[in-house]
C-alpha cells in the first residue's frame, strides 16, 4: 500500500524567530497548523497511511495529531537525535515502508494532484520520480535539467545566482519505489539532493521529473512564509472546503470597521472602531484598538495593537505589544511576547 512520507525534523533556521517555540511543520497558516494542508493534501490523494520524521521539538507535533484517526488518517512517527539528512530521514524508518513512497519536506504548500504524479511515475516504470516547479527567482533552490521525455540529466543544488542556468527546481516532493531505500547507506547523512539522485542519474537509472502547473510555495523563510498566506487568503492555493475565510464578527461592528473580503480573521478577536485590515491574518485573541491599519500582514493570536499603529507587509509572533502610533516597515519579523514601544518605528 503506498505511503506517504513527511520530512518534518528541521528546526527551520530561516524562521527564526518565529519558530523558536512552535516547529515550523506546526506554524499557524491563514490560522491552521501547516501540517493540516498536507494531510489533507495528501489525502485527497487516496493515501490514509503517513509517517512523520521528527527531530526538533516532537511532542508538540505529536500532541496534535496523535494516531491521526480523528483526521481520516493513520499517524507514525520516527525520531532521530542526530538530524542524518533527506535520505537519511527516510532510511531509518525502513521497516515502515514495504511499497511504493511519497516523499513529502515539511514546508511545502501545493495544490499539485499527487494521483497525477503517481499515474506518471508509473506509466515510465520510474524508481524514483521527482516533482518539479519552475518559479520567478531559482536562486536558493536545487535546479533540475531534463530531457523532453522528463528523464533527469542534471542536477545543481542551490547554485549562486551567476550560476543560475534554468527556472526548474527541484519541488520537493517525491514519489520512490522501495528499491531507493537500497542505495541509502545505514549509517551517516545523506542527501536525496546532493547524493542519492545525482548518482542514479549519472548511472542512467529510471529517475524522471514531473512538472507541476498547479500552486507551489515554500514556507522556509519570513518573505515565503508571507507569500504562501497572501497564496491561500487570495484563493490562488486551490483547498477545496477550507480554510474557512468568514469567521463570526463577534467582537466589532461593521459599520466601525474596514475589512477586506480576503483577511481572515479568528471569531475571537476584538476590533476597535476605525480599524482597516487589508489582506491580512490574525489569529485567536488579537485586539486591535481604535485607528490601527494592518495591510498585508500576519498576526499570531493574543497579540494586542494599540490605537493608530501601522502595520505593513510584517510577521508578528504571538502574544506581542504593539504601542500607540508604532509604524513597522515591511518585512519586520517579531517573535512572540516582542514589544514596540509607542510611537517607535521599526
Amino acid at each position: 500500500m503506498i505511503k506517504a512520507f513527511i520530512l518534518a525534523g528541521g528546526k527551520g533556521a530561516r524562521l527564526r524567530p518565529l519558530v523558536l517555540h512552535v516547529p515550523k511543520p506546526i506554524v499557524p497558516l491563514a490560522n491552521i497548523p501547516f501540517l493540516f494542508f498536507q494531510i489533507d493534501h495528501i489525502k485527497r490523494a487516496g493515501i490514509t497511511e503517513i509517517i512523520l520524521s521528527l527531530s526538533y521539538q516532537p511532542r508538540k507535533i505529536t500532541d496534535i495529531f496523535g494516531d491521526g484517526m480523528k483526521y481520516g488518517v493513520t499517524m507514525r512517527y520516527t525520531h532521530e537525535d542526530l538530524p542524518r539528512g533527506t535520505a537519511g530521514a527516510l532510511k531509518a524508518a525502513e521497516n515502515l515502508i514495504d511499497d511504493t513512497t511519497v516523499v513529502l519536506n515539511g514546508d511545502i504548500l501545493t495544490d499539485i494532484d499527487l494521483r497525477d504524479v503517481l499515474a506518471f511515475h508509473k506509466e515510465r516504470k520510474a524508481e524514483a520520480t521527482i516533482v518539479t516547479a519552475r518559479v520567478m527567482n531559482p536562486a536558493g533552490y536545487g535546479l533540475v535539467e531534463a530531457a523532453p521525455d522528463g528523464r533527469v540529466i542534471r542536477f545543481t543544488e542551490k547554485p549562486p545566482e551567476d550560476e543560475v542556468t534554468g527556472d526548474t527546481i527541484n519541488a520537493g516532493i517525491y514519489i520512490l519505489e522501495r528499491s531507493v531505500l537500497d542505495r541509502i547507506p545505514a549509517e551517516g547523512t545523506q542527501s536525496f539532493e546532493r547524493d542519492i539522485f545525482p548518482a542514479m542519474a549519472q548511472e542512467g537509472a529510471r529517475i524522471y521529473t514531473c512538472l507541476t502547473q498547479g500552486y507551489w510555495q515554500d514556507i522556509g523563510s519570513p518573505q515565503k512564509y508571507l507569500e504562501a498566506s497572501f497564496g491561500i487568503i487570495s484563493g490562488r492555493m486551490k483547498m477545496p472546503g477550507y480554510p474557512q475565510k468568514a469567521c463570526p464578527p463577534n467582537n466589532w461592528k461593521k459599520p466601525e470597521v474596514s475589512i477586506d473580503a480576503f483577511s481572515i480573521l479568528d471569531g475571537k478577536c476584538v476590533i476597535k472602531a476605525g480599524v482597516a485590515i487589508e489582506n491580512s491574518v490574525l489569529g485567536e485573541g488579537c485586539r486591535i484598538e481604535e485607528g490601527a491599519l494592518i495591510k498585508d500582514s500576519v498576526i499570531w493570536s493574543g497579540t494586542r495593537i494599540m490605537a493608530n499603529a501601522r502595520i505593513e507587509r510584517s510577521i508578528i509572533g504571538r502574544l506581542c505589544h504593539i504601542g500607540e502610533g508604532a509604524r513597522l516597515r515591511p518585512g519586520t519579523v517579531l517573535g512572540d511576547k516582542s514589544t514596540v514601544s509607542d510611537f517607535s518605528i521599526v
